[in-house]
């Protein structure tokens, strides 16, 4: 890279210095600092990872080891600042330890674990006319998603099941082909159980039917608990490799009752209008009081008749879910000798937050709490997550075949624990002394230190006229933290005009006051003074994971797919 033309009209043509890579005034201070006579030596490669990068038990050895990984790049005496340079923003130096696999207690009860929850599983695209298939859920299990969510009906001729978004324009697939790819895919990636949430349309004689389907296909993969209903969930170790069957006790299917379909007149949120997906609800400002009419799904009350089921169909049911009968402080009763799964949508959580937080955080701690979105999602977008994992809701079922900020969210927090799609909840969510009140702001507990230097990438893979048909690109960083609302804030750098690896050099202060539940935003974006912004890239990384000292961030699409070469340079530090 040295000059780039951009052609303005027929007659004229702008011509831009393109500068190539190179080390941001801080960085060049740090080599001074840690080398002799321009050389960085393994020992001065040891005092920087022990100093800058607070890896307090680096060795000699691990220096060396740095420095022959990277022999491709470092002169044979030790590193000069290029080189330096190079391995800084380099693939082997990431703001999460490659090398970390899981690390959680995975020994406790189910209850005590976020898990990487999907809703209708099956959808490719919108709720109401996309097509119904396996691939999305073998996406889903491949990205370490542990919950997958099949709606079964009966098929037209009422002798077969299929899998279809109820009383839409949905095309089916078949059951059978879903759980096949499910058995075939479910522990390529985690080897945690995969639970299986089914919400049930179908008569006596076809649960019987999915229940031959369902042994024939698992076999000795399913999880059969000795006793109908059980006292304590397992823990996610005793559970390796198994596959889990939740839905509620069967009902008289003649009996059940239609759910409401009337449809709100907005198809789709104001805030998702922008094209990698709106800004993420506050959780402090949302209104309650709309969308009465949702299409929501599991919104009845237990009055099932249970000699109207299929006996082996309901022996198959390891975790059982329902509201059962009364309100909201039924629903959220305690049973010491019996554990279950509540299902609420994102508007009743909201509304049972506001009288009941500290009630949903202790039902939480022996039971599961599953999350969805509110049926006027027509367009699969989501909510924000922390709405459920602060009350410390398990399952936070999101569509995942969509894009945008709270997906992005989600998927930053399924990062920790070796992306095995368990993460341990924090213990303020489970001690039983005090119960964790989400409305309650607590003291600031550490404060989280962010500087971004650069970034660079976006020129080998954008096109020179992606971002801008006349100039090289106006990019700036937003950074920032999803977490609990006296925690969530979004900050911005200033914007470098028309640079294709744009240099910031700023420092950004993240006071928290529960760390353990944040996430650390990053997105790019490229000014554009009469449209939106262009997007630039994006990631999401658990703050409890994240190493200190200066780190190379890879970004992401809209979509999640990594980017080949788009990556910032960036400096992490709590006190």
């Amino acid at each position: 890279m040295s000059k780039q033309t951009y052609k303005v009209c027929f007659c004229f043509r702008r011509r831009f210095r393109l500068t190539a890579t190179g080390a941001p005034p801080p960085i060049k201070a740090l080599f001074e600092r840690y080398s002799d006579n321009g050389i960085m030596t393994a020992d001065h490669l040891q005092r920087f990872l022990v100093v800058v990068q607070k890896q307090e038990k680096a060795t000699l050895e691990d220096a060396q080891a740095i420095m022959h990984s990277t022999a491709h790049i470092f002169h044979r005496k030790g590193f000069n600042l290029e080189t330096f340079f190079k391995y800084l923003f380099g693939d082997s130096n990431p703001a999460l330890d490659p090398d970390r696999s899981v690390h959680h207690d995975m020994n406790l009860p189910l209850s005590h674990y976020f898990i990487y929850t999907g809703h209708n599983s099956y959808l490719t695209g919108n709720q109401l006319s996309s097509d119904c298939s396996d691939v999305p859920i073998v996406q889903a299990l491949q990205k370490g998603v542990r919950v997958i969510e099949l709606d079964i009906w009966p098929n037209s001729t009422k002798d077969d099941v299929h899998v279809l978004h109820g009383r839409t324009l949905t095309t089916p697939v078949e059951l059978l082909k879903c759980l096949k790819s499910i058995k075939n895919n479910a522990f390529n990636t985690s080897e945690y159980p995969v639970v299986i949430t089914l919400e049930d349309h179908l008569t006596t004689d076809l649960q019987a039917k999915v229940a031959k389907m369902v042994t024939e296909t698992f076999g000795d993969m399913l999880f059969t608990p000795d006793a109908e209903v059980l006292g304590e969930f397992p823990s996610p170790e005793f559970l390796k490799r198994k596959i889990i069957i939740s839905t509620k006790p069967p009902k008289e299917y003649l009996k059940r009752k239609e759910s409401k379909t009337s449809e709100v007149g907005s198809q789709r949120e104001n805030d998702a209008s922008e094209a990698w997906g709106g800004e993420i609800p506050n959780i402090k400002s949302k209104s309650t009081a709309e969308f009465k009419d949702d299409l929501e799904e599991e919104d009845e009350i237990e009055d099932f008749q249970e000699d109207s089921c299929d006996p082996v169909y309901r022996n198959l049911i390891a975790i059982h879910a329902g509201k059962g009968k009364g309100g909201l402080d039924a629903w959220l009763r305690v049973d010491p000798d019996k554990v279950r799964r509540l299902s609420l949508s994102e508007q009743e959580l909201e509304n049972a937050a506001k009288t009941h937080g500290p009630q949903i955080v202790r039902f939480t701690q022996r039971n599961i709490l599953r999350v969805y979105p509110k049926g006027i999602r027509f367009d699969s977008s989501n909510y924000n997550p922390l709405i459920g994992w602060m009350h410390g809701a398990q399952m936070v079922a999101f569509n995942m075949q969509g894009y945008g900020r709270s997906l992005w969210v989600m998927q930053g927090m399924f990062k920790a624990n070796g992306g095995c799609g368990y993460v341990k909840k924090p213990y303020i969510l489970m001690k039983n002394d005090s119960i964790f009140d989400p409305r309650v702001i607590l003291p600031v507990k550490m404060t989280l230190k962010v500087t971004v230097y650069m970034g660079e990438g976006w020129y080998y893979d954008f096109s020179h006229t992606h971002f801008d048909a006349y100039s090289p690109p106006d990019f700036y960083t937003r950074v920032g933290i999803a977490g609990v609302p006296a925690d969530t804030i979004m900050k911005r750098t200033k914007t470098i005009e028309d640079n294709w690896i744009p240099a910031w050099n700023e420092e950004f202060e993240f006071p928290l006051t529960v760390p353990e539940l944040a996430i650390l935003r990053i997105e790019v974006h490229e000014y554009d003074m009469s449209e939106k912004d262009d997007f630039g890239g994006q990631t999401c990384l658990p703050i409890s994971e994240l190493r200190k000292g200066i780190r190379a961030v890879p970004l992401y699409s809209q979509k999640g797919d990594k980017y080949k070469s788009v990556k910032l340079l960036m400096h992490f530090d709590f006190v």
